[in-house]
């Protein structure tokens, strides 16, 4: 059965992309591209859904940018 799944990604410091999915908590990856970061993103959320077969999927809402003091 295929799910769809959103996907949060990044870009590091030293230029890597990352992905995080929110709604499977600590399923992240990288890479230097977006087609292959999407590639390992598929390939990460397939083996976190085989591993953890009775997890309820949540619906991701968004992102929202909030402003805040620092220091």
């Amino acid at each position: 059965m295929k799910k769809k799944v959103s996907v949060l990604i990044e870009k590091d410091e030293a230029g890597y992309f990352v992905a995080t999915v929110p709604s499977l908590p600590g399923c992240h990856t990288q890479a230097r591209s977006m087609d292959d970061l999407l590639e390992r993103a598929k390939e990460a959320i397939e083996a976190y859904l085989e591993a953890e077969k009775d997890t309820d999927i949540s619906e991701f809402v968004g992102v929202q940018v909030v402003e805040a003091e620092a220091g």
